[in-house]
């Protein structure tokens, strides 16, 4: 199993970037999709080679979260994860129609890896210690921070989680930003509101049922763009979560397969060419791809 190992100097060098709303974009852009392998070749007895056989392959993604994995009008997902996702499969030969993608929330994300119901998960996925004793992660592939959503005017006058202490704070269970309020800032049941996804905090704070909702600063700038006349960021990102893909453990030459391939997509430009038609419509720079952080036992 492996120890985490993100290096500093990829934490802080891996992304410089200003949150902003792009104007004049309509959402209706389409992505293009990424070019599939026709003969890819793989060691025999590989995960890479297994999946290219088998032409199809599952991902577990998020359902709610504008810019990164959301599911649109298509009944289908939109994001830049679920774009990543696309660029793997693409390198092993599988086209998108044969993805399968199935919701993963924060809390089901290890037990579907590990339970092998999907063979990766791409899901604003923050890599740490605690699930990486359960699964394994390919990465990391973007750089977020943790941040506080409020209604617009910040009425409640939220200026960071210190005062989180007697609001109400939405965030959802199993995710890394409600346990680092409980954790690191002493929330206890009677200040934090925990869900199963995000929309229900979001539609929460809109209500006013909670002063707040918590979570990292990408997903929430999606509410902020979508609502801007309702919501607003705190703008004070307060932790690093670097997002990974997560892959069930014991499976080091697939990890190894996405970390190279993730390394090509910058190098073709569909990295960027990914990012900017999702996320890249409200965060206007484009992310430097951080250090991979290794897939040794």
């Amino acid at each position: 199993m492996r120890s985490l190992r993100l290096s500093s100097l990829a934490l802080t060098a891996a992304l410089a970037m200003t949150m902003t709303a792009c104007g004049g974009d309509d959402g209706d852009d389409e992505v293009a999709a990424p070019p599939v392998d026709t003969a890819p070749e793989f060691a025999a007895g590989s995960r890479m080679a297994e999946l290219a056989e088998a032409g199809k392959i599952t991902v577990g993604t998020k359902f709610d979260q504008p810019l990164f994995g959301l599911k649109g009008l298509s009944g289908e997902p939109e994001g830049f994860d679920v774009e990543i996702a696309k660029i793997i499969a693409g390198k092993l030969g599988i086209a998108e129609d044969d993805i399968t993608f199935v919701e993963s929330v924060s809390a089901n994300r290890e037990p579907f890896l590990e339970q092998k119901r999907v063979d990766m998960v791409v899901a604003t996925y923050t890599i740490n210690d605690k699930r990486d004793m359960v699964v394994d992660f390919a990465g990391p592939y973007f750089q977020a921070g943790q941040d506080i959503l409020v209604a617009k005017g910040n009425p409640k006058g939220i200026d960071g989680p210190e005062s989180l202490k007697g609001k109400k704070t939405c965030s959802v269970a199993g995710s890394t930003p409600a346990e680092t309020l409980q954790t690191e800032y002493g929330l206890t049941t009677a200040d934090l509101q925990l869900v199963d996804v995000y929309t229900k905090c979001r539609d929460a704070l809109a209500n006013g049922q909670v002063d707040a909702v918590s979570t990292d600063n990408v997903i929430l700038s999606g509410y902020v763009d979508a609502a801007p006349d309702d919501f607003e960021l705190v703008g004070k990102p307060f932790t690093e979560e670097p997002y990974g893909i997560g892959i069930p453990e014991g499976q080091e030459d697939f990890c190894d397969f996405i970390n190279e391939t993730l390394a090509e997509s910058v190098q073709d430009g569909s990295f960027e060419e990914a990012f900017k038609a999702t996320a890249g419509k409200v965060i206007d720079t484009v992310p430097t791809l951080p250090a991979p952080r290794g897939c040794d036992k």
